[in-house]
């Protein structure tokens, strides 16, 4: 069979990407594709067609546990993918299976030469399938003409500094790139050697906010449209975490609760991260380091917590 999704992908994937940025947020497109288009969309087309599994090529792995199956990451850490699959349900995983999930990807390469398929060398990709070259912001312009707008890029103490093209080009953290030479006007001299980078992106008022790294600090994290395949269920109480705030990144300790529902939760870091960005996924997994994955959801806001009151004195939600 010859399944034509090209339409199904454009309108959850792509355009959900584009509209991402525009809100000012750094979407990652392989989440939504596995959550729509592969584990969706393809899975009910498995069943419908009365097959018994269906397989796919993740580096991941399903693993039978005391309780039931588990999602754990993949036995090459280096190749884990995990973190892209954090929205997979249980009933989800009763029908998926990863056979890859145990090897590393020079062994899936030699079974590939022994079966003389043609993709046995194909060097690994680097970029979002549908975003040539890297080129994200050039992707949305295309998708969305004449949706990005100039504005102010300001300084986290007021200061204009210069102005940008649309604040599709700016992400959380970034250092490079800044349309302002990376650093503030001088007004001292310690000033002017420090760095700048990224701290907020306001579409609503086209402004984009740059600071020093330590304007970056977070250390709470509130995440909406949460999944947990975890046990015991998540409940009012709290529970421990080791938690990926990007794909990148080594997980950290923190402190999971519930806000109100169980898709909104709140994380506690044990130590502050720095560049949280709200349009990635906080994928939380178990604390004993087993790689089990408890799930994980989409970071809509972080803040910087100080003092026993919790007074907020930076908060990074995209209002």
């Amino acid at each position: 069979y010859v399944l034509d999704y090209q339409s199904r992908f454009r309108r959850s994937v792509i355009d959900d990407f584009a509209d991402s940025y525009l809100r000012g947020e750094t979407p990652i497109p392989c989440v939504r594709c596995n959550q729509t288009v592969k584990f969706h969309d393809l899975l009910s087309t498995a069943r419908e067609l009365g097959a018994a599994a269906l397989c796919t090529g993740h580096y991941v792995r399903r693993v039978l546990g005391d309780a039931g199956l588990e999602l754990h990451s993949a036995a090459d850490p280096a190749k884990d993918q995990s973190y892209f699959l954090f929205a997979t349900t249980i009933d989800q995983l009763a029908y998926l299976r990863f056979p890859l999930g145990n090897m590393s990807k020079k062994e899936t390469r030699a079974h590939a030469r022994r079966l003389r398929l043609d993709v046995a060398g194909k060097p690994d990709s680097q970029d979002i399938c549908f975003v040539p070259e890297g080129r994200y912001a050039d992707t949305v312009r295309r998708l969305r003409p004449g949706a990005a707008e100039p504005g102010d890029i300001i300084h986290v103490n007021g200061m204009v500094l210069g102005r940008h093209s649309g604040v599709i080009d700016y992400t959380i953290g970034q250092r490079k790139g800044l349309g302002v030479g990376g650093r503030k006007p001088k007004t001292t001299e310690a000033e002017d050697t420090e760095p700048l980078y990224v701290v907020r992106v306001n579409p609503g008022t086209r402004q984009v906010t740059v600071g020093p790294r330590s304007a970056l600090v977070r250390n709470v994290v509130e995440v909406g449209s949460a999944n947990w395949i975890g046990d015991p269920p998540l409940d009012c109480t709290s529970t421990r975490v080791l938690v990926k705030l990007r794909s990148s990144q080594p997980p950290v300790t923190a402190q999971l609760s519930r806000l109100g529902s169980a898709s909104q939760v709140k994380l506690k870091l044990d130590e502050p991260q720095y560049g949280v960005a709200p349009g990635q996924a906080a994928v939380f997994y178990a604390p004993d380091g087993s790689g089990r994955v408890f799930g994980g959801g989409w970071i809509t806001a972080a803040a910087h917590e100080v003092g026993s009151s919790g007074q907020s004195i930076e908060k990074g939600r995209m209002d």
